[in-house]
Protein backbone atom coordinates (compact mmCIF):
# COMPACT_ATOMS: atom_id res chain seq x y z
CA UNK A 1 0.00 0.00 0.00
CA UNK A 2 2.07 3.37 -1.15
CA UNK A 3 1.27 6.38 1.14
CA UNK A 4 1.45 9.42 0.59
CA UNK A 5 0.83 13.48 2.16
CA UNK A 6 -2.00 15.19 0.79
CA UNK A 7 -2.05 18.46 3.26
CA UNK A 8 0.47 19.08 5.92
CA UNK A 9 -0.64 22.20 7.66
CA UNK A 10 -2.27 22.43 11.27
CA UNK A 11 -5.00 24.21 9.24
CA UNK A 12 -5.65 21.49 6.49
CA UNK A 13 -8.88 19.70 6.40
CA UNK A 14 -10.24 17.73 3.67
CA UNK A 15 -14.35 17.92 2.73
CA UNK A 16 -15.36 14.13 1.46
CA UNK A 17 -18.44 15.17 -1.19
CA UNK A 18 -18.86 18.12 -3.60
CA UNK A 19 -22.58 18.52 -3.13
CA UNK A 20 -24.40 21.59 -2.09
CA UNK A 21 -23.79 20.90 1.89
CA UNK A 22 -20.07 19.83 0.86
CA UNK A 23 -19.44 22.96 -0.98
CA UNK A 24 -21.35 25.63 1.32
CA UNK A 25 -19.22 23.78 4.41
CA UNK A 26 -15.65 23.70 1.64
CA UNK A 27 -16.42 27.61 1.42
CA UNK A 28 -17.53 28.06 4.70
CA UNK A 29 -13.82 26.82 6.36
CA UNK A 30 -11.79 28.53 3.42
CA UNK A 31 -13.21 31.65 4.56
CA UNK A 32 -12.17 30.88 8.22
CA UNK A 33 -8.70 30.44 6.68
CA UNK A 34 -8.60 26.97 6.30
CA UNK A 35 -6.80 25.54 3.43
CA UNK A 36 -9.07 22.98 1.96
CA UNK A 37 -9.29 20.18 -0.48
CA UNK A 38 -12.67 19.21 -1.23
CA UNK A 39 -12.63 15.81 -2.94
CA UNK A 40 -15.94 13.91 -4.87
CA UNK A 41 -16.06 10.62 -7.34
CA UNK A 42 -18.43 12.23 -9.54
CA UNK A 43 -17.47 15.64 -9.57
CA UNK A 44 -18.95 19.18 -8.81
CA UNK A 45 -22.58 19.33 -7.88
CA UNK A 46 -23.77 16.10 -10.18
CA UNK A 47 -25.61 14.53 -7.28
CA UNK A 48 -29.06 15.54 -5.41
CA UNK A 49 -27.73 18.94 -5.85
CA UNK A 50 -28.00 19.04 -9.62
CA UNK A 51 -31.43 18.45 -10.20
CA UNK A 52 -33.66 19.36 -6.73
CA UNK A 53 -36.33 21.32 -6.74
CA UNK A 54 -34.90 24.87 -6.39
CA UNK A 55 -37.08 25.60 -3.30
CA UNK A 56 -35.47 26.81 -0.05
CA UNK A 57 -38.51 24.95 2.10
CA UNK A 58 -37.88 26.75 5.62
CA UNK A 59 -41.97 26.24 5.76
CA UNK A 60 -41.67 22.85 5.92
CA UNK A 61 -41.46 22.33 10.03
CA UNK A 62 -43.37 18.76 10.32
CA UNK A 63 -41.14 15.51 9.91
CA UNK A 64 -42.16 13.56 7.49
CA UNK A 65 -42.74 10.79 9.63
CA UNK A 66 -46.60 10.99 10.48
CA UNK A 67 -49.33 8.62 11.86
CA UNK A 68 -51.54 10.21 8.84
CA UNK A 69 -49.44 8.81 6.33
CA UNK A 70 -50.31 5.07 7.13
CA UNK A 71 -54.13 5.93 6.31
CA UNK A 72 -53.04 7.26 2.35
CA UNK A 73 -50.09 4.92 2.01
CA UNK A 74 -51.66 1.98 -0.10
CA UNK A 75 -53.17 4.35 -1.92
CA UNK A 76 -50.24 6.31 -2.82
CA UNK A 77 -48.34 2.66 -3.88
CA UNK A 78 -50.97 1.56 -5.61
CA UNK A 79 -51.57 4.35 -7.69
CA UNK A 80 -49.29 4.53 -11.06
CA UNK A 81 -49.26 8.33 -10.93
CA UNK A 82 -48.68 8.68 -7.26
CA UNK A 83 -45.49 10.11 -5.03
CA UNK A 84 -44.44 6.98 -3.78
CA UNK A 85 -42.76 3.61 -4.71
CA UNK A 86 -40.64 0.77 -3.14
CA UNK A 87 -39.05 -1.25 -5.62
CA UNK A 88 -40.39 -4.89 -4.63
CA UNK A 89 -36.64 -6.57 -4.37
CA UNK A 90 -35.58 -3.73 -2.20
CA UNK A 91 -38.54 -3.59 -0.08
CA UNK A 92 -36.39 -6.44 2.46
CA UNK A 93 -33.66 -3.87 2.36
CA UNK A 94 -35.62 -0.77 3.32
CA UNK A 95 -37.89 -2.56 5.79
CA UNK A 96 -35.79 -1.88 9.25
CA UNK A 97 -35.80 2.00 7.68
CA UNK A 98 -39.24 1.80 7.65
CA UNK A 99 -39.63 0.32 10.98
CA UNK A 100 -37.92 3.10 12.55
CA UNK A 101 -39.59 5.75 10.56
CA UNK A 102 -42.83 4.75 12.34
CA UNK A 103 -41.31 5.07 15.75
CA UNK A 104 -40.50 8.44 14.97
CA UNK A 105 -45.03 8.71 14.61
CA UNK A 106 -45.21 8.87 18.21
CA UNK A 107 -46.29 12.58 19.44
CA UNK A 108 -43.26 12.58 21.60
CA UNK A 109 -40.55 12.11 19.13
CA UNK A 110 -42.43 14.11 16.16
CA UNK A 111 -42.42 17.17 18.94
CA UNK A 112 -38.65 16.84 19.20
CA UNK A 113 -37.75 15.97 15.77
CA UNK A 114 -39.85 19.26 14.78
CA UNK A 115 -37.81 21.24 17.38
CA UNK A 116 -35.11 20.19 15.48
CA UNK A 117 -36.46 21.33 12.00
CA UNK A 118 -37.32 24.65 13.23
CA UNK A 119 -34.09 25.33 14.84
CA UNK A 120 -32.25 24.59 11.18
CA UNK A 121 -35.28 26.43 9.23
CA UNK A 122 -35.12 29.68 11.33
CA UNK A 123 -31.95 30.40 10.52
CA UNK A 124 -31.70 29.22 6.68
CA UNK A 125 -32.60 31.78 4.63
CA UNK A 126 -30.31 34.68 6.47
CA UNK A 127 -27.23 31.87 5.97
CA UNK A 128 -28.59 31.90 2.42
CA UNK A 129 -28.92 35.40 1.75
CA UNK A 130 -25.67 35.92 3.46
CA UNK A 131 -23.68 33.15 1.18
CA UNK A 132 -25.11 34.37 -2.46
CA UNK A 133 -23.92 38.02 -1.16
CA UNK A 134 -20.29 36.35 0.10
CA UNK A 135 -20.28 34.43 -3.80
CA UNK A 136 -21.92 37.45 -5.90
CA UNK A 137 -24.59 35.27 -7.12
CA UNK A 138 -27.36 37.17 -5.20
CA UNK A 139 -29.60 36.83 -8.88
CA UNK A 140 -30.28 32.90 -8.04
CA UNK A 141 -32.34 33.40 -4.72
CA UNK A 142 -35.52 35.16 -5.21
CA UNK A 143 -37.21 35.68 -2.25
CA UNK A 144 -41.39 35.62 -3.73
CA UNK A 145 -42.52 32.98 -1.49
CA UNK A 146 -44.32 29.57 -2.46
CA UNK A 147 -47.53 27.99 -2.86
CA UNK A 148 -49.14 24.80 -1.11
CA UNK A 149 -52.49 24.61 -3.46
CA UNK A 150 -55.97 22.62 -3.10
CA UNK A 151 -58.37 21.53 -5.81
CA UNK A 152 -60.65 18.82 -3.76
CA UNK A 153 -59.64 19.05 -0.06
CA UNK A 154 -62.44 20.57 2.14
CA UNK A 155 -61.85 23.98 3.51
CA UNK A 156 -62.43 22.72 6.93
CA UNK A 157 -59.09 20.63 6.66
CA UNK A 158 -57.57 23.29 4.69
CA UNK A 159 -58.21 25.70 7.61
CA UNK A 160 -57.12 23.34 10.11
CA UNK A 161 -53.79 22.85 7.68
CA UNK A 162 -53.38 27.13 7.41
CA UNK A 163 -54.16 26.73 11.56
CA UNK A 164 -50.93 24.11 11.97
CA UNK A 165 -48.20 26.40 10.43
CA UNK A 166 -50.01 29.65 11.90
CA UNK A 167 -49.15 27.32 15.48
CA UNK A 168 -45.45 26.93 14.49
CA UNK A 169 -45.20 30.81 13.53
CA UNK A 170 -44.63 29.91 9.53
CA UNK A 171 -45.83 33.21 7.86
CA UNK A 172 -48.69 32.19 5.56
CA UNK A 173 -51.76 33.20 3.98
CA UNK A 174 -54.73 31.57 2.95
CA UNK A 175 -55.90 32.22 -0.54
CA UNK A 176 -58.73 31.94 -2.60
CA UNK A 177 -58.80 29.95 -5.74
CA UNK A 178 -59.45 33.61 -7.71
CA UNK A 179 -56.44 35.31 -5.21
CA UNK A 180 -54.52 32.47 -6.41
CA UNK A 181 -54.52 33.11 -9.81
CA UNK A 182 -54.05 37.32 -9.54
CA UNK A 183 -50.54 35.78 -8.50
CA UNK A 184 -50.36 33.12 -11.18
CA UNK A 185 -52.75 33.54 -13.63
CA UNK A 186 -51.18 30.43 -15.49
CA UNK A 187 -52.99 27.98 -12.91
CA UNK A 188 -55.96 25.80 -13.36
CA UNK A 189 -59.44 27.25 -12.17
CA UNK A 190 -59.76 23.64 -10.75
CA UNK A 191 -57.60 25.36 -7.75
CA UNK A 192 -59.96 26.35 -4.86
CA UNK A 193 -57.79 27.78 -2.30
CA UNK A 194 -54.05 27.77 -1.43
CA UNK A 195 -51.28 29.18 1.25
CA UNK A 196 -48.78 31.28 0.57
CA UNK A 197 -45.67 30.87 2.29
CA UNK A 198 -44.34 34.30 2.16
CA UNK A 199 -41.06 34.29 3.74
CA UNK A 200 -39.70 31.15 1.90
CA UNK A 201 -37.70 31.45 -1.96
CA UNK A 202 -36.05 29.73 -4.97
CA UNK A 203 -33.45 29.55 -6.96
CA UNK A 204 -33.60 29.85 -11.10
CA UNK A 205 -30.82 27.05 -11.25
CA UNK A 206 -29.98 24.70 -8.47
CA UNK A 207 -26.35 23.87 -9.97
CA UNK A 208 -25.51 27.41 -11.05
CA UNK A 209 -25.81 28.07 -7.62
CA UNK A 210 -23.63 25.49 -6.77
CA UNK A 211 -21.14 26.42 -9.19
CA UNK A 212 -21.35 30.27 -8.28
CA UNK A 213 -20.32 28.84 -4.58
CA UNK A 214 -17.43 26.38 -6.34
CA UNK A 215 -15.99 29.66 -8.04
CA UNK A 216 -15.63 31.42 -5.28
CA UNK A 217 -14.22 28.62 -3.11
CA UNK A 218 -11.92 28.12 -5.75
CA UNK A 219 -11.25 31.70 -5.84
CA UNK A 220 -10.09 31.56 -2.46
CA UNK A 221 -7.06 29.18 -2.97
CA UNK A 222 -9.57 25.87 -2.35
CA UNK A 223 -8.38 22.87 -3.82
CA UNK A 224 -10.81 20.48 -5.71
CA UNK A 225 -9.29 16.64 -6.20
CA UNK A 226 -12.04 13.90 -8.27
CA UNK A 227 -11.34 10.75 -6.49
CA UNK A 228 -13.12 7.60 -5.73
CA UNK A 229 -12.30 7.41 -1.69
CA UNK A 230 -12.85 3.86 -0.39
CA UNK A 231 -11.74 3.69 3.04
CA UNK A 232 -11.90 6.13 5.87
CA UNK A 233 -8.44 4.89 8.17
CA UNK A 234 -8.77 5.68 11.74
CA UNK A 235 -8.39 2.04 13.33
CA UNK A 236 -5.97 2.90 15.87
CA UNK A 237 -6.07 6.50 17.06
CA UNK A 238 -1.96 6.89 16.83
CA UNK A 239 -1.76 6.71 13.84
CA UNK A 240 -2.50 9.13 11.08
CA UNK A 241 -5.77 10.21 10.01
CA UNK A 242 -5.61 8.54 6.09
CA UNK A 243 -8.05 8.25 3.22
CA UNK A 244 -8.23 4.85 0.86
CA UNK A 245 -7.96 6.32 -2.86
CA UNK A 246 -7.21 3.43 -5.06
CA UNK A 247 -4.53 1.68 -3.48
CA UNK A 248 -2.90 4.92 -1.59
CA UNK A 249 -3.06 5.86 1.57
CA UNK A 250 -3.55 9.94 1.58
CA UNK A 251 -2.86 11.32 5.10
CA UNK A 252 -4.70 14.01 5.91
CA UNK A 253 -5.32 16.41 9.24
CA UNK A 254 -8.92 16.62 9.40
CA UNK A 255 -12.18 15.38 7.82
CA UNK A 256 -14.96 16.30 7.39
CA UNK A 257 -17.27 13.88 5.79
CA UNK A 258 -20.87 14.99 3.47
CA UNK A 259 -21.08 12.42 1.09
CA UNK A 260 -25.24 12.39 1.20
CA UNK A 261 -26.39 9.06 0.82
CA UNK A 262 -22.64 7.49 0.43
CA UNK A 263 -22.30 8.29 3.70
CA UNK A 264 -23.48 5.32 5.50
CA UNK A 265 -20.12 3.09 4.45
CA UNK A 266 -18.32 5.64 5.40
CA UNK A 267 -20.04 6.35 9.01
CA UNK A 268 -19.82 2.62 9.45
CA UNK A 269 -16.00 2.90 8.98
CA UNK A 270 -16.19 5.57 11.78
CA UNK A 271 -17.66 3.16 14.27
CA UNK A 272 -21.43 4.17 13.76
CA UNK A 273 -24.20 2.35 12.23
CA UNK A 274 -26.78 5.22 11.02
CA UNK A 275 -29.98 4.20 9.11
CA UNK A 276 -29.51 6.10 6.39
CA UNK A 277 -31.77 5.04 3.81
CA UNK A 278 -31.85 6.52 -0.17
CA UNK A 279 -34.71 7.98 -1.52
CA UNK A 280 -34.95 7.84 -5.17
CA UNK A 281 -36.02 11.68 -6.48
CA UNK A 282 -37.14 11.82 -9.85
CA UNK A 283 -37.56 15.31 -12.08
CA UNK A 284 -38.79 16.02 -15.49
CA UNK A 285 -37.20 19.66 -16.62
CA UNK A 286 -39.73 20.99 -19.38
CA UNK A 287 -38.75 23.76 -21.53
CA UNK A 288 -41.85 25.24 -21.72
CA UNK A 289 -41.17 29.01 -19.62
CA UNK A 290 -44.83 28.86 -17.42
CA UNK A 291 -44.04 32.48 -16.27
CA UNK A 292 -44.49 31.26 -12.56
CA UNK A 293 -42.62 33.83 -10.57
CA UNK A 294 -42.79 31.23 -7.50
CA UNK A 295 -43.01 27.51 -6.89
CA UNK A 296 -46.10 25.59 -6.38
CA UNK A 297 -46.81 22.23 -4.45
CA UNK A 298 -49.83 20.96 -4.78
CA UNK A 299 -51.30 19.41 -1.30
CA UNK A 300 -53.03 16.24 -3.04
CA UNK A 301 -50.45 15.15 -6.02
CA UNK A 302 -47.60 15.37 -3.53
CA UNK A 303 -45.16 17.47 -6.51
CA UNK A 304 -43.91 20.44 -7.00
CA UNK A 305 -43.44 22.86 -10.04
CA UNK A 306 -40.70 25.64 -9.66
CA UNK A 307 -39.69 28.22 -12.38
CA UNK A 308 -36.44 27.57 -13.60
CA UNK A 309 -33.94 29.78 -15.83
CA UNK A 310 -34.14 27.37 -18.99
CA UNK A 311 -37.84 26.00 -18.49
CA UNK A 312 -40.68 24.56 -15.45
CA UNK A 313 -38.83 21.77 -13.06
CA UNK A 314 -42.07 18.82 -12.49
CA UNK A 315 -40.14 17.67 -9.29
CA UNK A 316 -41.67 15.41 -5.99
CA UNK A 317 -41.73 11.52 -6.83
CA UNK A 318 -39.89 9.09 -4.37
CA UNK A 319 -38.64 5.83 -4.94
CA UNK A 320 -36.67 3.64 -2.58
CA UNK A 321 -35.09 1.20 -4.75
CA UNK A 322 -30.98 2.09 -3.26
CA UNK A 323 -28.50 3.11 -5.05
CA UNK A 324 -27.55 0.50 -7.88
CA UNK A 325 -30.85 0.28 -9.85
CA UNK A 326 -31.46 2.25 -12.70
CA UNK A 327 -33.55 5.28 -13.33
CA UNK A 328 -37.09 4.79 -13.69
CA UNK A 329 -38.55 6.83 -17.11
CA UNK A 330 -41.84 6.39 -15.83
CA UNK A 331 -41.34 7.93 -12.44
CA UNK A 332 -39.95 11.04 -14.22
CA UNK A 333 -42.90 10.56 -16.76
CA UNK A 334 -45.72 10.46 -14.15
CA UNK A 335 -45.09 14.02 -13.53
CA UNK A 336 -46.23 15.36 -16.31
CA UNK A 337 -49.97 14.85 -15.78
CA UNK A 338 -50.16 16.43 -13.04
CA UNK A 339 -48.54 19.37 -14.24
CA UNK A 340 -51.29 19.10 -17.27
CA UNK A 341 -54.04 19.43 -14.47
CA UNK A 342 -52.29 22.22 -12.79
CA UNK A 343 -51.25 24.43 -15.59
CA UNK A 344 -53.48 23.60 -18.62
CA UNK A 345 -52.36 26.95 -20.70
CA UNK A 346 -49.17 25.44 -20.49
CA UNK A 347 -48.50 21.58 -20.92
CA UNK A 348 -52.01 20.47 -22.04
CA UNK A 349 -50.32 19.75 -25.24
CA UNK A 350 -46.70 18.79 -23.71
CA UNK A 351 -44.81 15.91 -24.07
CA UNK A 352 -43.01 13.69 -21.35
CA UNK A 353 -40.14 13.57 -24.45
CA UNK A 354 -39.57 16.93 -25.00
CA UNK A 355 -38.40 17.66 -21.39
CA UNK A 356 -35.17 16.22 -19.48
CA UNK A 357 -35.27 13.14 -17.21
CA UNK A 358 -33.22 13.18 -14.09
CA UNK A 359 -33.04 11.15 -11.16
CA UNK A 360 -30.71 11.70 -7.63
CA UNK A 361 -30.47 9.92 -4.22
CA UNK A 362 -31.86 11.94 -1.46
CA UNK A 363 -30.27 10.54 2.19
CA UNK A 364 -33.15 10.39 4.45
CA UNK A 365 -32.79 9.47 8.13
CA UNK A 366 -36.06 8.49 10.08
CA UNK A 367 -36.28 11.26 12.13
CA UNK A 368 -36.19 13.89 9.18
CA UNK A 369 -32.92 15.27 10.91
CA UNK A 370 -29.41 15.50 9.34
CA UNK A 371 -26.38 14.08 11.18
CA UNK A 372 -24.40 17.30 12.01
CA UNK A 373 -21.40 16.48 14.61
CA UNK A 374 -18.51 15.39 15.73
CA UNK A 375 -17.27 12.16 15.91
CA UNK A 376 -15.16 10.32 19.00
CA UNK A 377 -12.63 10.85 16.65
CA UNK A 378 -11.07 14.58 17.17
CA UNK A 379 -10.02 15.22 13.60
CA UNK A 380 -12.88 13.38 12.26
CA UNK A 381 -16.67 15.67 12.17
CA UNK A 382 -19.69 14.40 9.95
CA UNK A 383 -22.67 16.29 8.16
CA UNK A 384 -25.03 14.07 6.05
CA UNK A 385 -28.74 13.18 6.00
CA UNK A 386 -30.58 15.86 4.69
CA UNK A 387 -33.45 14.83 3.50
CA UNK A 388 -35.62 16.69 1.34
CA UNK A 389 -33.79 19.99 2.90
CA UNK A 390 -29.98 19.63 1.79
CA UNK A 391 -30.26 23.16 -0.17
CA UNK A 392 -32.51 24.59 2.24
CA UNK A 393 -30.26 23.35 5.08
CA UNK A 394 -26.67 24.19 3.41
CA UNK A 395 -25.82 27.19 4.65
CA UNK A 396 -26.74 26.94 7.90
CA UNK A 397 -25.19 23.43 8.07
CA UNK A 398 -22.11 24.93 7.05
CA UNK A 399 -21.84 27.35 9.46
CA UNK A 400 -22.61 25.02 12.33
CA UNK A 401 -19.86 22.46 11.27
CA UNK A 402 -17.53 25.16 10.74
CA UNK A 403 -18.42 26.36 14.59
CA UNK A 404 -17.76 22.79 15.39
CA UNK A 405 -14.50 22.49 13.88
CA UNK A 406 -13.01 25.88 14.74
CA UNK A 407 -14.17 24.59 18.49
CA UNK A 408 -17.19 27.38 18.91
CA UNK A 409 -19.78 27.19 20.73
CA UNK A 410 -22.74 26.26 17.90
CA UNK A 411 -25.38 29.07 17.70
CA UNK A 412 -28.35 26.49 18.23
CA UNK A 413 -28.31 23.19 20.09
CA UNK A 414 -26.70 20.62 18.51
CA UNK A 415 -28.11 17.17 20.02
CA UNK A 416 -30.63 17.12 17.85
CA UNK A 417 -28.09 16.53 15.02
CA UNK A 418 -25.47 14.20 16.78
CA UNK A 419 -24.13 10.81 15.04
CA UNK A 420 -24.35 8.83 18.07
CA UNK A 421 -28.14 9.44 18.78
CA UNK A 422 -29.51 6.18 17.24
Amino acid sequence: MKQRMLNTNDQDICVLGAGVVGLTSALYLQQAGYQVTLLDKQGVALGASFGNAGHFATEQVFPLADPKLLLTLPQMLMDPLGPLRIRPQYLHRALPWFLRFMVNMSSERRLHNKQGIKALNEQSISAIKALVTSCGCEHLLTLNGSLLVFEHTALFDIRHQWQSYVNEGIAVTLLTGQQVRELEPCLSRKITYALWFTDVGHTEDPYQLCLAIFNKFISLGGAFTQADVTKINVNNPSAPLTLTIEDTDIEINKLLLTAGAWSRPFAKQLGYKVPLETERGYHLMMPQQSNLTRPVASYERKMIITPMATGTRLAGTVEFGGLDAPMSLARADCLLPHAKALMPSVFLQASADQGQRWMGFRPSLPDSLPVISQTHHDNVFVSFGHQHLGLTWSAISAQLTGELIQGHRPTIDMGFYRIDRF
